[in-house]
């Protein structure tokens, strides 16, 4: 049974570009008779059939982009779509948005009915279900068919792609610096499942401040919970049994919810527990005390993402591809009630 390839894999076997194999297919008098033969022979021995559905989509400009994101609940999803949507409309494009549910069958079908030749290009975030199935045959297939596509703050190793994150390590890492300078000793991470790129990054980042500054990494004092439920009797299990004096939580709703639960069974915040959020939403900046916050910059991120996927459009039929990049941004903590003593920029 003969390997299904692509164009990509073409150019790759014979060391040319992407753009000469689709001529050499083509028989353009651009290129060599030589190289057409190459080309042509070796698509014929590994029965090479073009997909119809990526050819109108490269041939056919749209100006319109397509954004899919895993929810509409979580305000750093939110305003990383007004950045795409700012930027893109400055430069003539129009915004599709489309949810994926933390579906990978949504966010399939979502590819699927864009795909079919109302956007040139793909701007997401991978839903939860696609990271715990570690399932990217869609974007790969999408990849090898030459469709721009920029995955921002949930992305994988695994496919190769322009991106856009911040350093969730780092930025973890600073959080629990903060907490540590601040004299706190029981430090516990409120996270949810590691299959999330974002949970994976900040845990690692937590782990490491511990034990770069001497603190045991006690897995007691790390609670994982379903990014769909939070269970109230987990958590207040969690806070009755380990002496805890800070918390950091991997987004801003974890941290709210159980900033607000500690303080019904009368813990002062910040005097006796500190709390540091992810995202700087609006739940940080109105719950009672305020939430110190990591901020994620989402407008920016979105911005940056358009940027990255536009140039991608506008330049597809460069002769030479360019390399795939990694965008980070820098994350900035945001100093409210809920800690003591902060600094205010990292």
């Amino acid at each position: 049974m003969k390997t299904k390839i692509t164009l990509k894999h073409i150019a790759r076997e014979l060391e040319v570009s992407i753009s000469t194999v689709s001529k050499a297919l083509k028989n353009s008098s651009e290129i060599s008779a030589d190289t057409i033969e190459k080309v042509q022979a070796f698509a014929k021995l590994y029965n090479y059939r073009p997909n119809n559905l990526a050819i109108s989509l490269k041939s056919r400009r749209t100006n319109n982009i397509g954004v899919i994101i895993p929810d509409i609940v979580h305000y750093f999803f939110t305003t990383v779509f007004r950045g795409i949507e700012h930027y893109s409309k400055e430069r003539g494009y129009n915004v599709i948005a489309c949810v994926s549910d933390e579906s990978l069958e949504k966010e399939v079908i979502n590819m699927e009915l864009l795909a079919n030749g109302s956007v040139d290009g793909f701007i997401m975030a991978l839903s939860a279900e696609t990271q715990k199935k570690n399932h990217f045959d869609h974007l790969s297939q999408v990849r090898d068919y030459g469709i721009p596509f920029v995955l921002f703050d949930r992305v994988t190793d695994e496919i190769e792609c322009d991106k856009v994150l911040i350093n969730d390590q780092e930025a973890a890492f600073l959080a629990v610096k903060k907490f540590i300078e601040n004299g706190r000793k029981k430090i516990a991470l409120i996270t949810t499942e590691d299959y999330f790129s974002v949970s994976k990054g900040r845990e690692s980042g937590y782990r490491q401040a511990l034990e770069t500054f001497g603190l045991p990494v006690d897995e007691k004092l790390i609670l994982r919970l379903p990014f769909t439920d939070l269970d109230n009797g987990k958590v207040d299990e969690f806070f009755n049994t380990h002496g805890i004096d800070a918390v950091i939580c991997v987004n801003e709703i974890f941290a709210v919810h159980c900033m607000n639960l500690v303080q019904q069974k009368g813990v002062k915040v910040p005097e006796e527990m500190e709390f540091i959020g992810f995202t700087d939403g609006i739940l940080s900046k109105y719950a009672k005390p305020g939430l110190t916050s990591m901020a994620q910059h989402g407008f920016k991120m979105g911005q940056v993402a358009a940027k990255m996927l536009i140039h991608r459009i506008e330049n597809t039929q460069d002769e030479e591809e360019e390399p795939y990049r990694t965008e980070i941004i820098k994350s900035t903590i945001i100093e409210r009630e809920s800690t003591i003593n902060g600094i205010t920029v990292l």
